[in-house]
């Protein structure tokens, strides 16, 4: 990869980074966001049984909506171009913030006896869908907004610092989620609707409008995943995301199997796992990445690397102390990885294009969770490290497409 520093996007705004003011804004609207996330995740599992969902079902609720969110996303990253970047944002709050209060409600009705079955799944499928189509927008919208105001050389720190919205919403969740269920299995929905509907708000009353619309009348084409400036960041998401999502929806029953634990003790090492790896990203993300100033690809690199032998151990070694050290390098791989693919991503077009690159790289972890998940769990059951090690595979793969020299890809 070469830089061509001519070819670089300015800020649009004629600042070179973005200031404190929307920076936070920004943060909150994706912060209440991924908490909200976490708490769908915490809760779900448990409070679909309760209303007698099994296994499959529930499952198929999360993997749908993934597969909504990696459709939708890019339009409302197009749309951004053509509206503004505050409008999208706003729309995903408001969305998921609904989203949650009827998803409270339909399972306040089964819980009652008034919905079930067939019925109730499908309901549940169709409104998280909905939800998901809606959510989509905030990411895309909130990356934008900041690659406007941030010149090309800070963008990198400037993700950095907002995707760590992400991990400390991944990293308190559970914990929330913990505490708020004492009141109930729904309060975490009620919490979660009221978190993004607040942040919807402040975000209306404070975030300037931004940079004015850039997206050109007639395009080009449309930009897709295969698209020669940024194939490469775009895949090696893809594929880093499909790796984690193959090692983390195996993970329970990997610790469950080998340390021969009840499923209150599976629950809670899951949960020390997850919360050990977020915590790495977020550690990740605060030191290297926020002071890297090389080529992104250089970066991507290095956090494919990182995952690579975080499969490896988790796959290889079967202790405990072992996942945990496995979790935390994948944790570090995603922390150097992820603000590496949208900062490159960003840089790679112009400023009419910077809504289209977001939604497109906010589609990356939805996309590997629509496979990974259901491909995890297909292999476990033919061997308990198949998973980990198909993972390992595909994430060395990732490791050396970025050090295939690619003269058509701009860095």
């Amino acid at each position: 990869m070469t830089e061509h520093p001519a070819n670089m996007t300015p800020s649009l705004v004629g600042t070179d980074r973005l200031t404190r003011e929307p920076f936070l804004l920004l943060f909150i609207g994706l912060f209440a966001t991924a908490v909200g996330q976490a708490f769908v995740f915490a809760i779900l599992p448990p409070l679909g049984r309760s209303v007698g969902l099994d296994e499959l079902r529930i499952t198929a609720i999360i993997s749908t909506s993934a597969l909504v969110f990696t459709f939708v996303a890019p339009f409302w990253g197009r749309f951004s171009d053509h509206i503004g970047r505050k409008p999208i944002i706003i729309v995903g709050l408001l969305g998921y913030s609904f989203g949650s209060l009827v998803f409270a409600i339909l399972f306040n009705a089964a819980a009652e006896g008034w919905i079930s079955g067939l019925t109730l799944f499908i309901t549940a499928l169709v409104i998280r869908s909905l939800q998901s189509a809606t959510m989509s927008a905030t990411h895309p919208g909130c990356t934008a907004y900041a690659a406007d105001h941030t010149a090309p050389q800070f963008r990198v720190k400037t993700l950095a610092r907002l995707s760590s919205a992400n991990s400390i919403g991944l990293i308190m969740g559970p914990v929330l989620a913990g505490a708020v269920a004492g009141w109930g299995l729904l309060a975490p929905l009620v919490v979660a609707s009221f978190l993004s509907g607040l942040a919807a708000l402040i975000i209306a009353l404070k975030l300037s409008p931004g940079a004015a619309p850039r997206a050109v009348k007639t395009p080009r084409r449309r930009m897709g995943y295969f698209d020669v400036r940024v194939r490469m960041y775009l895949i090696s998401a893809i594929g880093a995301f499909s790796g984690f999502a193959m090692i983390q929806q195996t993970l329970a029953f990997r610790l469950q199997d080998t340390l021969n634990l009840s499923g209150i003790e599976t629950a809670q090492h899951t949960g020390w796992a997850m919360m050990a790896s977020a915590a790495s990203t977020l550690l990740m993300q605060f030191t290297v990445a926020q002071r890297y100033t090389g080529s992104p690809i250089h970066l991507v690199r290095s956090g494919a690397a990182l995952l690579f032998c975080g499969a490896v151990l988790i796959s290889a070694v079967e202790s405990w102390q072992a996942v945990m050290s496995s979790m935390a390098l994948i944790g570090a791989g995603l922390g150097l990885l992820m603000p590496a693919v949208a900062a490159g991503a960003s840089v790679a077009v112009g400023p009419e294009e910077q809504g289209a690159v977001a939604g497109l790289v906010s589609a990356c972890p939805a996309a590997g969770f629509v496979v990974g998940p259901i491909s995890g769990g297909f292999l476990y059951q033919h061997s308990p490290t198949a998973a980990a090690w198909t993972a390992a595979t595909l994430l060395l793969v990732v490791f050396i497409a970025t050090l295939i020299r690619d003269t058509n890809t701009t860095t």
